[in-house]
């Protein structure tokens, strides 16, 4: 839950909502209400005007690739509005699937997946003519030192350990990928 409850209060709070946790204690569930302001007064169309800063990398294909649909799609709709073309997928055989039809600059890939798990699914990526110049970045819940020499071994460009925000990636992807 950590990735998408942080994400969801970063999105409440740009619109001066609040988020509100209720617990009967542990083991008991939790109850998690989202307030928004509403709106008053009326509609009123405004122009359309490209905004340079809502597309720094306009093109830049993207392959999201995490076993939690929810902190996928997530992420996914976030790097959208940031200006890139995002594709998701949920497990690491896609991943490999997507990656050879889609042909992405970047893959963000987490490593905890049942099955074909993150690391492999690296090894086989870099295997491929077309996955050895590609970027790949562990976006992954390990954040140990083992963890990340293993996503180096494994071929990972990079390695961001969740919660991890939206300005992360970027500054990543930024530093990372041609002009």
């Amino acid at each position: 839950m950590g990735l998408g409850l942080t994400l969801v209060k970063r999105l409440v709070d740009l619109h001066g909502g609040r988020v509100e946790v209720r617990s009967d204690g542990l083991g008991k569930g939790s109850e998690f209400l989202v307030y928004l302001p509403g709106f008053t007064g009326s509609a009123q169309a405004l122009p359309i005007l490209p905004d340079s800063n809502l597309s720094p990398s306009p093109g830049r294909r993207i392959l999201v690739v995490d076993d939690n649909p929810d902190a996928a799609d997530t992420f996914a709709l976030l790097l959208e509005m940031s200006g890139y073309k995002v594709d998701v997928r949920y497990n690491g055989q896609q991943a490999l699937e997507a990656a050879e039809h889609l042909q992405p600059e970047v893959i963000l890939l987490d490593i905890g997946m049942s099955g074909l798990d993150g690391y492999e699914t690296a090894r086989l990526i870099r295997q491929q003519p077309w996955g050895r110049d590609l970027i790949l970045i562990a976006l992954t819940g390990y954040g140990q030192a083992d963890d990340k020499r293993r996503s180096r071994e494994a071929g990972f460009t990079g390695h961001l350990v969740k919660p991890v925000s939206l300005e992360a990636v970027t500054e990543l992807l930024d530093s990372i990928l041609p002009s």
